[in-house]
């Protein structure tokens, strides 16, 4: 912890200011770095508080629609914050693809405001904050309190307050983003019930641009003396690469009873396998992920899942093949990792089929080729598509290296993640269409499956 707080002690703090209409002014900072576990502090903007005014407050969507995997809305004013940049649960975020909505903050009564911060955390575009923020006082009308776009809200009695805007390209958009808003003249905003948050996405080249919003602080004239600064919990050990250039931090806390497996079984994996992984699919000017998390979530459901750099494993399906696939599909997902074709250069198709097969192309024939998990039998013969996905598809990409070239995965990754896929790419490298080698895979196959039953 100690090593922790030294490291964060050294990271990059940038701070930024600006005067808004009447005296309101906005402070805005960003710390970039290592981020695992780390606090919400900044030199100018206060620290997350959990006993504000905003937390006995109502949250509601007044305009857009909510994202399937945000947190609930109440993540924004429960005194919690994330532990790692890539926690979507513990933040609120707006449908991906969509452009933001509103978000209708009711304090209960009207409240004399000193100050207000709003808190977001995330590796990548998700992380800046762009908004307007318009307060109202309690006498309101119903009308004045669901305002959906294009109504301006000035229009029907709501204040203006400030715009804030935390992207840079000079800093990058990683990071936690901290936000005060506040008039150092008067001391005080105004007095105000309902706070009106008019949400823009950070980033509007891809469909993942809308902010991860960690916490909403709203501090009340004479609170400043009895607030509690919120205390994150790190839940993640830390593990390094051999060389030290890779970092795996590890969470198990929900699921003590696999933290010795996890230990044991997975990190090691990690620390042998991720270098090579990223020398197995390399591409111009690409760099992989260097911090992976690794989360069981004894809440998930299915197997496993892999965001940005983060990989989630349902502790259920886990403590239920321990000693079956679990190892091998942790390392799918660590290839998902190192492929990042979510943040390629254009946002060209790239079938689903392909990034699976490549995933469990690379986990059976490279990690775990004595365990013959994706070969074609009579049983799975007649599913024997190459744009089956997974094992299947994995199959046939490794058909098509031996056959025709050894290089083809490292070939077709570093044009999936530069944006250059499309399917004449594989006459390019093969001298066949992907349909010709496709019929020429599943011939092999059935001659395979054929002669293995007459030997039988």
């Amino acid at each position: 912890m100690k090593k922790r707080a030294l490291l964060w002690a050294g990271l990059a703090l940038f701070a930024s200011a600006r005067w808004t209409t009447a005296e309101v002014r906005v402070v805005t900072e960003q710390n970039t770095g290592d981020s695992t576990g780390a606090p919400f502090r900044f030199a100018k903007v206060p620290a997350p508080v959990e006993n504000d005014a905003a937390a006995e407050a109502t949250v509601t969507v007044v305009d857009g629609k909510p994202d399937g995997n945000s947190g609930a809305l109440s993540v924004l004013t429960d005194g919690k914050l994330p532990a790692d940049e890539d926690q979507p649960r513990a933040n609120f975020f707006f449908a991906a693809g969509t452009d933001g909505g509103r978000l209708l903050l009711d304090l209960g009564r009207e409240t004399r405001i000193a100050r207000i911060g709003t808190y977001s955390w995330h590796g990548d575009t998700r992380g800046p904050q762009v908004y307007t923020l318009f307060g109202l006082a309690t006498n309101s009308s119903l009308e004045a309190l669901q305002l959906v776009r294009p109504q301006d809200p000035a229009g029907h009695g709501w204040t203006q307050l400030a715009k804030v805007d935390t992207r840079s390209e000079e800093r990058g958009a990683g990071g936690q983003h901290g936000v005060v808003i506040q008039d150092p003249g008067a001391g005080h905003l105004g007095s105000f019930r309902y706070l009106l948050f008019d949400v823009s996405p950070a980033e509007r080249r891809d469909a993942f641009g809308n902010t991860f919003f960690s916490e909403i602080d709203v501090v009340g004239v004479g609170q400043d003396n009895s607030l509690r600064e919120i205390a994150v919990k790190n839940a993640f050990e830390v593990f390094r690469s051999a060389d030290g250039v890779y970092e795996f931090a590890l969470d198990v806390s929900g699921t003590p009873e696999l933290a010795e497996w996890a230990r044991s079984t997975v990190i090691p994996m990690a620390q042998q396998w991720y270098p090579r992984l990223v020398a197995l699919l390399p591409s111009k000017d690409y760099q992989a992920p260097k911090r992976v998390r690794i989360v069981f979530d004894p809440q998930m459901r299915g197997v496993a899942a892999t965001s940005g750099s983060q990989v989630r494993c349902a502790a259920d399906w886990f403590r239920n093949n321990l000693k079956g696939e679990a190892l091998g599909a942790v390392f799918h997902e660590f290839v998902h990792v190192v492929q990042q074709y979510g943040r390629r250069r254009n946002r060209s198709p790239v079938p689903g089929w392909l990034t699976e097969g490549i995933a469990d192309y690379i986990r059976w024939f490279k990690f775990e080729p004595e365990s013959k998990g994706a070969e074609i039998t009579a049983r799975n013969l007649p599913r024997a598509k190459y744009d089956a996905s997974y094992r299947i598809t994995g199959n046939f990409l490794n058909w098509v290296s031996e056959k025709h070239r050894a290089d083809l995965v490292p070939s077709l990754n570093a044009a999936i993640r530069e944006g250059r896929y499309e399917t004449g790419i594989w006459k390019e490298l093969t001298g066949k269409t992907l349909e010709e080698l496709g019929a020429d895979w599943r011939a092999a196959m059935e001659k395979a499956v054929a002669s293995a039953e007459q030997a039988q």
